[in-house]
């Protein structure tokens, strides 16, 4: 197998390259990693990534941030899963620290991991529920440079790769110099953006602007404190029930499958406790591309062409299917993706009425953590060909 692996090496460098701005010189180098397997499963010439990394100060005074952050994580998703890129397909990954919290190790710099960059949507939500604020202090160029390493940045810089840094205590405290790692942050081709949670002036005085500017991102002051306003539609009621009708198509698997469908109604339950419009939000979100699930649904796994249902032990399925010739499962499973596809479908036409209703309806433009996201990723966007026209 190990001469199969160095055969199948040699083969791929032999390949000649093209000088497209498809194929970057990170991407040839990156084959000469020894995880080769790693390497391929990573770069489909078929997707664009846009990868976000929030950090969010979990000091005292930031329970409010924390509060707009669970409350617009679903409308922030929404409004990125409508990204366009040519023919390509977008995939978007979220990681999240938290700084500036006594509870966290002081040796760390008060800087925790919460999640790495990930595709799973309602772990997302789940950490972001778990987030409690305790005084601190708060070392953004610490936590910046953290993030920079420690996270699995994408090497193709056609992708959208991004840092938001929220928080309300100058951007200059702590041993790591921000400007070093903006340099770090710029030769990886990361953006920072940043959002100081007080008044716009004070922000630019406490070098937060600075701070976005040395990467070419964006600096946004906001009200953190402020109440999330979600706007009821005609059409909530019957998406919610749609939303029932979703999650009975999922079939879960594996060691972890009952966890993760019990995780699903969790995190359902977490997005209405900030109001029925919100966990709207959420139902559009699992009606989204960006909302797979393959690791313990059997209807999205199947759509991986790799999956291969004889590889999956009778004690791993769920007793509905247990004792099931693997004809009979294939067909369950085919059913229930079928009735998915027509609800998602469903749900993005009710969807498609409910962003004019709310366009119609919205007085001004909020300060708030959502808007300063989706104004950067826009903007940033558009510097690498996506874009969110209809």
């Amino acid at each position: 197998m190990k001469t199969l692996y160095v055969w199948s090496a040699i083969c791929l460098l032999s390949i000649p390259f093209s000088c497209s701005a498809n194929y970057s010189d990170n991407n040839k180098l990156a084959l000469m990693d020894d995880s080769l397997q790693i390497y391929t499963s990573k770069t489909d010439p078929d997707i664009k990534n846009i990868q976000v990394a929030l950090l969010l100060d979990t000091s005292n005074s930031m329970d409010g941030l924390i509060d707009q952050a669970k409350a617009q994580l679903w409308e922030i998703v929404n409004e990125l899963s409508y990204a366009k890129c040519g023919h390509y397909k977008i995939k978007l990954q979220i990681a999240l620290y938290e700084y500036g919290n006594d509870g966290l190790p002081s040796k760390e710099g008060h800087i925790r991991q919460v999640l790495p960059f990930s595709e799973d949507l309602d772990q997302i939500s789940k950490e972001l529920f778990s987030l409690r604020t305790n005084g601190g202090n708060e070392y953004c160029g610490k936590v910046i440079n953290t993030s920079i390493n420690q996270l699995d940045w994408r090497k193709n810089n056609d992708d959208l790769k991004l840092i938001f840094i929220a928080g309300n205590e100058p951007f200059t405290q702590g041993s790591v110099d921000y400007k070093d790692a903006a340099t770090d942050a710029k030769e990886k081709d990361i953006t920072i953006n940043t959002i100081f949670c007080g008044n716009y002036q004070q922000g630019i005085e406490t070098s937060w602007k600075h701070g976005a500017d040395l990467t070419q991102g964006e600096y946004t002051a906001i009200d953190h404190n402020k109440e999330t306003i979600h706007i009821v539609t005609p059409y909530d009621d019957i998406i919610l029930q749609l939303n029932k009708k979703l999650n009975n198509t999922y079939i879960h698997y594996g060691n972890e499958g009952a966890k993760k469908i019990n995780l699903q109604a969790e995190q359902d339950k977490n997005a209405s406790s900030y109001g029925t419009a919100n966990a709207v939000s959420r139902t559009i979100s699992k009606s989204s591309g960006f909302y797979k699930n393959k690791s313990w649904d059997l209807v999205d796994a199947a759509e991986d062409q790799s999956f291969e249902l004889e590889e999956i032990a009778s004690d791993q399925l769920p007793q509905e299917l247990k004792g099931k010739t693997k004809k009979e499962i294939k067909t369950y499973i085919d059913k229930k993706s079928k009735e998915r596809k027509e609800i998602q479908e469903q749900i993005q036409e009710l969807n498609k009425k409910r962003v004019v209703y709310i366009k119609n309806n919205k007085k001004n433009s909020e300060s708030n953590l959502e808007s300063a996201l989706l104004n950067a990723i826009k903007t940033q966007g558009k510097r690498k060909s996506f874009n969110w026209e209809n």
